[in-house]
């Protein structure tokens, strides 16, 4: 008995100075925050600027847009192994897992596959001194097994259930329209990654009118909230929420739930606009998740529709801007006056 306690006690202080931190938030909020980015990076840019080059029939462009998509596996994992505070040897062998990874198992494998590695790698970086084999062999190694070994089950999973969504919104776009774009909005404004969760789904991500519908979810999360709290936020929260995320409000969300309700009760009106009304789809997985965080999600929309016809221009304009604009204030108004939104309850400290 007398032994284990140091013997723990040796175990959590290596752990604390490897920074190996076993927890939730670390993998699901922080790794795959940090992998949206990466893939709005790589992926999403990379498109857009695919969509720009057809439009606009430049080579040189659709050249540079098929390089950046090509990076989505390496920017994915790097991205996870900064979140990480991956020590730079195993940053920089991240790369090679990613492409790996990201080949077998998709975005979430990536996930999987780089969390492993670059954990792996922090247990024996800088211990021996041949560091310099050591790290990049242990990190990259062990991440390519694991996609190997479990990335094309991970990838046929995740496809299944996004192509089971997408039919599924095709054929009834009214109920799954509010069901995708409630569930999706909701996970915007959660700790987590929306963008991460819609580019999951197999190769392509959540796309068609499921992905329009995920797009007026987020939208009405992020521009009802910078509305409705415009007397708390003033100019700065319009863009700090409306550009940003409506994540800054969770805090306010845990004191009072009641303020998720008005924003969340309009992508339920949204949703089902986008997709049986205007037909609205997002042809870009991580872009479906985005929102209007720097106007990625309308840009999708747009960049599906090859930014084309009037009508698409106003149909995107209403639901991801104008209705939640609009609504949300409104349905939020008897909630005011029932005292179950009191002043300051929506006030963020920018």
């Amino acid at each position: 008995m007398g032994d284990k306690a140091p013997r723990a006690h040796k175990v959590r202080t290596f752990l604390e100075r490897k920074d190996l931190v076993f927890s939730a938030k670390r993998y699901l909020v922080d790794a795959m925050g940090s992998m949206a980015l990466g893939l709005f990076a790589s992926l999403l840019i990379g498109t857009i600027l695919s969509t720009v080059a057809d439009k606009l029939s430049l080579a040189w462009l659709k050249d540079i847009a098929s390089f950046a998509s090509q990076a989505t596996g390496p920017s994915m994992a790097v991205a996870i192994g900064l979140a990480l505070k991956a020590p730079p040897l195993v940053l920089f062998s991240l790369c090679a897992v990613g492409v790996g990874a990201n080949s077998l198992g998709g975005p979430l494998g990536t996930l999987i596959c780089a969390v492993i590695a670059a954990e792996l790698g922090k247990l024996v970086s800088k211990e021996t001194k041949v560091d310099i084999l050591v790290t990049p062999t242990v990190t990259i190694v062990s991440g390519l097994l694991i996609a190997r070994l479990a990335g094309p089950g991970v990838s046929a999973v995740m496809t299944a259930f996004g192509n089971m969504i997408m039919h599924a919104t095709d054929m009834h776009p009214f109920f799954m329209g509010i069901i995708v774009s409630v569930l999706v909005g909701i996970a915007l404004t959660l700790p987590i990654s929306s963008a991460a969760i819609c580019a999951s789904f197999g190769a392509a991500g959540l796309i068609g009118l499921a992905g329009g519908a995920a797009t007026a979810g987020c939208c009405a999360q992020m521009v009802g909230f910078a509305v409705m709290s415009f007397k708390e936020n003033r100019w700065s929260g319009i863009v700090a929420q409306g550009l940003g995320t409506s994540m800054l409000q969770m805090g306010n969300i845990v004191k009072n739930p009641l303020i998720w309700l008005p924003p969340t009760i309009v992508s339920a009106i949204t949703g089902p606009m986008a997709t049986c009304l205007f037909k609205m789809e997002n042809g870009v997985g991580v872009a479906s998740g985005m929102g209007t965080c720097g106007l990625v999600g309308p840009i999708g929309v747009m960049a599906s529709e090859g930014f084309g016809s009037p009508m698409s221009w106003i149909g995107m304009l209403l639901i991801c801007i104008v209705i939640p604009a609009v609504l949300t204030p409104l349905v939020a108004l008897p909630f005011r006056r029932l005292g179950w939104i009191k002043p300051g309850d929506l006030k963020l400290e920018l």
